[in-house]
């Protein structure tokens, strides 16, 4: 996000009635940092999502909480991530369904206009609207000592609070390190002279580009680039690996893939040599792809690779907690290595989600405020079942392990697919892209692990996750009633697919002469 800050304003571009109204809530210009009065039970440092969570929970519980924020509360998800990327999501959607609806009957008369600026504005609306939750007088109200400025560590149990109103110090008996993670950009000739968008300056856009280079086919990568292309820029994807999604399933990114050159995007996947240099009318891009050399002018780059984990400045040498270019160091508990700190979130996790960021603050809570005596009850990472989600059309979902981890783990599995041309209510809606795939422990019915690709499938995976979570498996599935027609039928058909192999000709041999000895 474009952001210009000096030490009394935060201002985030552009400047208009809902950007303040943002920054209100997330950095009021006027906030006054309360007086610390005693030791904190916790101190969180970074107001994202696994700093919030962290603080008002243990505020929720009656401890004495101080979250320190120096930029936006909220962090990525509110400011730069999920929030406005799921709204501009939706807004591409709803033309890319404009463009297809005669299928359904409706006639879309030539020349409509699609208005770029207004879509950006109802996103950016929205945010507003959603910051409250996230706000600084919320957390007041809810017990926690809100400070908005720099923190670092200046003892073993102490945080100094530097702002231009005065410092603070804190100090505290356990404390948390949420601080997050920010975009980077590769070591590509030219890139940093002439200029790029990431996640954080994406989303401050006003206008449409005509012609877009988006660096990266990851999840950040393909879903700007599809829904730049369906707004109706002229999109070039640009990949070092062969293909888009390189963790998913192949013939899940496949699927992706295809639905993203009808929109318009072109992969240049295997790319090579990459040079960037600021032409006269525009951004000049050289690339090898596949043996052939493509030159390419555009009017913005975007790159959607790179994380850089934000831990200068915090002191962190100061207490003992180690970190390196990953972030900081962390044990199954999510204690870093100074006993007393913890930390959550981007800033330790391979998992840069949100809803990664929320589970490990409550395992901070659980580990950090209660006293478990020869290190027994406490809640570890190595619990969590983690779903995801990449929001491209189709959608993208997983939970668990894929058949290679599984095979390399020395697990032996059955994996059952079944697709979504098959679903009744796949095929009335029109969506028949996509399939869900679950992967069955032999000799159990244990699931490892599952993807679904189509509409909606980072809300179908939660029915596996909960499963797996509770140890349910096919099973209990196969025996659960899914009303009729909807797309989560997918997952009963797909395990009724594994009960169907598990019947036997030998079985059936038993019943037929069990049947024919009963009509006698």
């Amino acid at each position: 996000m474009a952001l210009m800050s000096d030490e009394s304003q935060h201002l985030v571009l552009p400047d208009d009635e809902h950007n303040r109204k943002l920054v209100s809530n997330v950095h009021p210009s006027k906030w006054v940092n309360p007086e610390p009065v005693g030791r904190y039970n916790i101190v969180v440092v970074g107001a994202g999502t696994a700093g919030l969570v962290t603080a008002v929970i243990a505020a929720s519980l009656g401890a004495k909480v101080a979250l320190i924020e120096r930029h936006l509360m909220g962090g990525d998800c509110l400011n730069v991530g999920c929030v406005p990327s799921k709204g501009l999501i939706r807004a591409a959607n709803i033309w890319a369904q404009m463009r297809d609806a005669s299928v359904f009957g409706a006639r879309i008369p030539d020349g409509v206009s699609y208005d770029f600026g207004a879509a950006m504005a109802r996103m950016r609306q929205l945010r507003a609207r959603i910051s409250h939750v996230d706000s600084a007088h919320r957390y007041k109200a809810l017990g926690v000592d809100v400070y908005i400025g720099r923190a670092q560590f200046v003892g073993q149990d102490t945080v100094r609070v530097e702002s231009s109103a005065g410092n603070r110090t804190l100090a505290f008996v356990k404390a948390a390190v949420c601080t997050g993670a920010r975009a980077t950009a590769p070591s590509i000739p030219g890139l940093e002279e002439a200029g790029y968008l990431t996640n954080e300056t994406v989303f401050s856009l006003t206008t449409l580009p005509a012609r877009v280079g988006v660096i990266g086919a990851g999840p950040i990568g393909c879903e700007l680039a599809q829904a730049l292309a369906r707004f109706g820029s002229r999109v070039s994807l640009i990949e070092t690996m062969h293909g888009i999604l390189p963790k998913e399933d192949r013939d899940a990114a496949e699927l992706v893939h295809q639905s993203m050159m009808r929109d318009g995007v072109t992969l240049l996947c295997c790319g090579k040599d990459l040079k960037v240099e600021q032409g006269a009318v525009g951004k000049r891009l050289v690339v090898d792809s596949h043996g052939q050399r493509y030159d390419l002018t555009v009017d913005e780059i975007l790159v959607g690779v790179g994380r850089a984990p934000n831990v200068q400045g915090l002191g962190l040498e100061t207490v003992g907690v180690d970190y390196d270019n990953t972030g900081v160091k962390v044990n199954n508990r999510l204690q870093t290595t100074n006993p007393r700190i913890y930390a959550a979130g981007d800033i330790c996790s391979r998992y840069k989600f949100t809803h990664a960021a929320d589970a490990m603050a409550q395992i901070v809570i659980q580990n950090a405020l209660f006293p478990h005596p020869f290190g027994l009850g406490y809640a570890s990472v190595d619990s969590l079942i983690m779903p995801w989600c990449t929001f491209t059309s189709p959608e993208v979902a997983h939970v668990g392990l894929y058949e290679a981890e599984a095979a390399k783990r020395g697990l032996k599995v059955e994996t059952y697919t079944y697709k979504f041309d098959e679903v009744d209510r796949a095929i009335l809606d029109g969506d028949e892209s996509g399939f869900a795939r679950i992967h069955i422990q032999e000799g159990t019915d244990t699931i490892l692990g599952a993807t679904i690709v189509g509409v909606h499938a980072g809300d179908l995976i939660s029915e596996i996750s909960v499963a797996m979570k509770a140890g349910a498996g096919a099973k209990t599935i196969a025996a659960t009633i899914h009303p009729y027609p909807t797309r989560a039928e997918i997952i009963k058909k797909a395990v009724n697919l594994w009960r169907k192999a598990h019947f036997t000709p030998r079985t059936k041999s038993m019943l037929t002469r069990l049947f024919a000895w009963l009509r006698r």
